[in-house]
């Protein structure tokens, strides 16, 4: 295991709370998981960067992002380490729709017309959130999403999603990894298909 991984999940752990919680999808979740309080903290954003820089092939993709305000801070921090350490990877941000002002763009920063991405971001539920950036990268800017990483998969559908739409999903933490019950994860499973 990554000595950052090992740094990280204590991190992680701390940002899980176990109470009742509406998430986007407007269903009440008996656990959630506050990522900003990871990302957002200088040693959690260190630690994130430095795995995911070490375990995504610096070849493999030329940018990094995904829909704000999840991604933000993994992709920044991603980018400015990546530009250190030789291997500068660019960073971008989708908006959840086009700006009504200005250049009116949905993506946000240099992100190259049929770039190699990786799309982020702090928690995958259904993993609907995170396709929606997939498609506006895809459409927009015509990119290749070469990986899908969710610093924290609740298991409740996102990786099923995106397996079944050929995208390689890997997870640095799931629920269950992080000390959710089984039980409580598929009774969370169950009430958002109810």
């Amino acid at each position: 295991m990554s000595k950052y991984l090992e740094f990280l999940r204590p991190l992680v752990q701390s940002a899980l709370v176990h109470e009742p919680t509406v998430l986007a999808s407007g269903v009440t979740s008996s656990f959630y998981f506050d990522g900003k309080l990871v990302t957002l903290r200088p040693d959690g954003a260190y630690y994130l960067a430095r795995y995911l820089l070490e375990s995504i092939p610096s070849d493999d993709y030329d940018a990094i992002g995904g829909l704000t305000t999840g991604a933000d801070p993994i992709a920044a921090a991603v980018s400015a380490l990546s530009y250190e350490f030789g291997c500068p990877k660019t960073a971008f941000i989708v908006r959840k729709e086009h700006k009504e002002h200005g250049r009116r763009k949905r993506i946000e920063g240099p992100l190259a017309e049929g770039a190699r991405v990786v799309i982020v971001d702090d928690v995958a539920t259904s993993g609907g959130s995170i396709m929606d950036a997939v498609h506006a990268v895809e459409t927009e800017r015509n990119c290749k999403v070469v990986r899908v990483v969710a610093l924290v998969d609740r298991q409740q559908g996102a990786q099923e999603l995106f397996e079944s739409r050929g995208y390689k999903f890997t997870p640095v933490f799931t629920a269950e990894e992080l000390g959710v019950s089984a039980e409580e994860i598929h009774a969370q499973r169950v009430a958002a298909t109810a």
